[in-house]
């Protein structure tokens, strides 16, 4: 065995090692830029905020919503929906009556819908009130959260309007 030759061999790796290892680099790549490029890495990491609601119905015509406990929550992505219509959507001013739904009428700023709207953000402890001008009872009441940055909504809260 000739010790010198194998000590002055200066080939490199085999171009097949090579090749695979191109290969590899450019698929990570292709991989990393085309998250970026198509916003999948935005909408991965957006999910609903986590909070706990109650739902207190005197009767079917005044009920009160409390925000329990859970993350905080910005007063422009909520609204309140009651048998399938929109009857407060948040308006992220505080103090503000909020957009009371024009489509519902037995939802009006008149009769008191959201007298008592929740602030710029919604955190423990804050209240709503809803006075409807009818009777209610029966009616699904949900909370639902729109995503600010993109068209994705979620229910986070939900009752049965007792009478």
């Amino acid at each position: 065995m000739n010790f010198r030759k194998l000590l002055t061999e200066d080939r490199a790796v085999s171009p097949v090692i090579g090749v695979i290892l191109m290969v590899a680099i450019t698929v990570i790549l292709a991989a990393v830029i085309g998250t970026f490029v198509l916003g999948l890495g935005d909408q991965v990491s957006e999910s609903a905020p986590q909070a706990q609601f109650s739902f207190d119905f005197a009767n079917g015509t005044y009920g009160t919503i409390t925000h329990d406990g859970g993350d905080s929550i910005d007063d422009s992505t909520l609204s309140v929906v009651v048998g399938g219509a929109t009857v407060y959507s948040g308006t992220g001013a505080a103090g503000s009556p909020g957009d009371i739904s024009a489509s519902s009428p037995d939802f009006t700023a008149g009769a008191g819908a959201a007298a008592d709207a929740w602030g710029s953000e919604v955190s423990a402890g804050d209240s709503i009130a809803l006075a409807p001008g009818s009777d209610q009872a029966g009616n699904e009441v949900r909370i639902v959260w729109s995503s600010s940055n993109s068209d994705k909504t979620a229910t986070i809260g939900q009752a049965t309007w007792q009478g």
